[in-house]
């Protein structure tokens, strides 16, 4: 989504706004924090918000056309973005400086729209242990989770917690879930799962407590290919139900 407007309120906010979506934001964001001795954080929020994170993608995308010489690599999160540069090609006041100058710039910058990926998933069964759960937590049948559950466009926030693990927004509040109580020691590769107001992906066999709702035979990570990771921040997601 693009821009339409940005504008510095009189007073103690600003306002970001995105279509017809209006964020106020208090008047310490969006904020540059050093980190460490290379790398710097702009935090646009304190919230998981899809306008927040869409903030964060509009900065990624002006940071990369920009070309800011001894920059390195850009990670974005929920509502900020990770910047790393190289302190023997630019020093902190520079790169400081430079983010400044592409934060009053956000305006004129469009936020690409995201690849759009769509992932099969099996619902159910052994492949989605606690589809029973979810829909019982809910008050819908399993067959109506998954209805629900397919059909968003969601987008990728971010990757962490393990290499290729999708963060994805978008998920319909009545599909809200509290994680499990106990974490499983091991949750199989290609698992979709819910978590409070999120659902996401699993990219590998690892400890998890989101609740088990599905799961895609697409290999998510691999780092034997050129690009390891299936899914990128700023993505667009359907899930297909086999």
């Amino acid at each position: 989504m693009i821009h339409k407007r940005f504008a510095i309120q009189q007073g103690d906010y600003q306002r970001f706004v995105f279509g017809e979506m209006v964020l106020p934001i208090t008047y310490l964001y969006p904020r540059i924090l050093a980190v460490g001795e290379a790398a710097f954080t702009v935090e646009f929020g304190d919230a998981v918000d899809a306008l927040l994170n869409r903030q964060v993608h509009a900065l990624d995308t002006a940071l990369r056309e920009r070309a800011v010489p001894g920059l390195i690599e850009t990670v974005p999160t929920y509502r900020s973005l990770l910047v790393m540069y190289d302190p023997q090609v630019s020093n902190a006041e520079a790169i400081r400086d430079a983010l400044t100058e592409v934060l009053n710039a956000l305006p004129s910058v469009g936020v690409p729209e995201g690849r759009l990926v769509e992932i099969p998933v099996r619902y159910g069964g052994a492949w989605g242990p606690d589809l029973a759960d979810v829909a019982a937590h809910c008050g819908m049948s399993a067959q109506a989770v998954i209805e629900l559950h397919v059909q968003p466009e969601y987008t990728v926030a971010m990757l962490g917690f393990a290499p290729g693990f999708a963060y994805l927004l978008g998920l319909p509040e009545k599909l809200a879930t509290p994680r499990l109580p106990t974490p499983r020691l091991r949750v199989p590769p290609g698992s979709v799962g819910i978590a409070g107001a999120q659902t996401g992906v699993y990219a590998l066999a690892t400890p998890g407590g989101w609740r088990i709702i599905g799961r895609t035979d697409l290999t998510l990570f691999n780092p034997g290919r050129e690009m390891p990771f299936t899914l990128q921040a700023g993505d667009r997601v359907r899930f297909v139900p086999l």
